[in-house]
């Protein structure tokens, strides 16, 4: 057992990030991409460091478990509390697998989508140090779940961050299945009118689930509406590649894990369970999560439903989608990682130095080696190798 002084003496760092953000008017978990140099050794004089640990181990039980138990009860959101655009995580917030003001450290995310839904342990590390070094702070070791993003002019190349995963064309992307694009309004908090289209496709394509026949199908769907409505329309790397894992995600998480037909077959969730998920934040009841640790299982089938290359709208015209030859697709799964190293992160911090580098440099590390393609792709170095 911790003894009550060391405790205490863990406790302390995060009680005075907290502290100290109030302080600065500046959250403590808000990625410091987009600003200026001057304002990141500003917030890194003052804001407590914590060197980024390695992951957490895996789980030692994935296996068939009842998730929504006396341990983890759902909660209403408290004054504070943030939710953003992804419904698993806003659930484990709400019933304490995550703390539940939706604040967490890179280990407690891995840990908990692990515990909450049986998320494979190497696709958790890997999304939630994607995660991590877009919308995270890498001084603090925080994310939020939600957050807001501050616009310095009209759409920045990169935005000027102080929120979490809300922010837009860094992990968040156009063409959600209930969530709006970025461009047309609110890209985080639950749409009725997408969820009743979610609903007609499940219904249609489902017979009342939302199986890999629905997900094909609105997936081509929605894809379809943000090129027709959405002027700045971006279908590129990352977002060509999070587009589709959403799609599954649904089908191997959302699904009771009792209703398998084997280990590896979801039948997907009805609707009430969906839009317990997706609108509420709570695990229906009685909710066991998968019987074995699962991933995007399913997405190449909705993938090769109806192919389409990275692109976006040109020119800011709605139906202008142009092809985008530098980004990754399903042929160049080492470009992914690649854009994601020297366009997206490099974009965000251009020249990052001291601890922040060091920060930066720890975190893109652990997103390698857990990077499904690492052992053929050869790793990069945004800045250079360091000494």
């Amino acid at each position: 057992m911790i003894s009550t002084s060391k405790h205490l003496f863990v406790l302390l760092p995060l009680f005075l990030v907290s502290h100290l953000s109030l302080v600065l008017g500046f959250p403590a978990y808000a990625s410091l991409g987009g600003l200026t140099e001057r304002q990141v050794e500003e917030y890194t004089s003052k804001l407590p460091i914590v060197f980024p640990p390695p992951p957490p181990e895996p789980i030692k039980d994935p296996w068939l478990k009842l998730v929504n138990d006396r341990a983890h009860p759902w909660r209403p959101l408290r004054r504070g509390d943030v939710r953003g655009p992804c419904p698993g995580l806003n659930t484990l917030a709400s019933h304490g697998y995550l703390p539940r003001d939706g604040v967490a450290t890179p280990a407690q995310i891995i840990t908990a989508v692990q515990e909450g839904f049986n998320m494979e342990y190497g696709i958790a590390t890997f999304v939630t140090y994607a995660a991590h070094l877009v919308d995270g702070n890498p001084l603090t070791n925080l994310i939020s779940i939600g957050g807001k993003t501050r616009k310095t002019g009209p759409d920045p190349p990169p935005p000027a961050i102080v929120g979490g995963l809300n922010t837009h064309a860094v992990f968040e992307g156009d063409a959600s299945m209930t969530r709006g694009d970025f461009h047309l309004g609110d890209n985080f908090n639950f749409n009725q009118t997408l969820w009743e289209q979610f609903k007609d496709y499940s219904n249609r394509y489902g017979g009342g689930r939302y199986n890999l026949t629905a997900a094909a199908e609105l997936r081509w769907a929605r894809i379809q509406q943000s090129m027709a409505t959405n002027g700045q329309f971006d279908f590129t790397s990352p977002r060509y590649f999070t587009a589709y894992a959403e799609s599954v995600f649904p089908i191997n998480f959302f699904t009771d894990g009792r209703l398998f037909t084997s280990n590896t077959t979801a039948p997907g969730p009805d609707m009430d369970s969906a839009l317990s998920f997706f609108r509420d934040h709570r695990y229906p009841k009685d909710f066991h999560r998968a019987p074995v640790p699962s991933g995007a299982r399913g997405l190449d089938v909705v993938a090769a439903a109806y192919p389409i290359q990275p692109g976006y709208n040109a020119d800011g015209k709605v139906n202008n989608y142009v092809l985008d030859p530098t980004s990754a697709d399903f042929t160049k799964f080492c470009l992914l990682y690649e854009n994601f190293v020297l366009k997206t992160v490099k974009g965000l911090y251009p020249n990052p130095k001291g601890f922040l580098r060091k920060a930066l440099e720890t975190n893109l590390e652990y997103f390698y080696q857990s990077f499904p393609g690492s052992g053929g792709c050869p790793q990069v170095f945004p800045w250079g190798k360091s000494d």
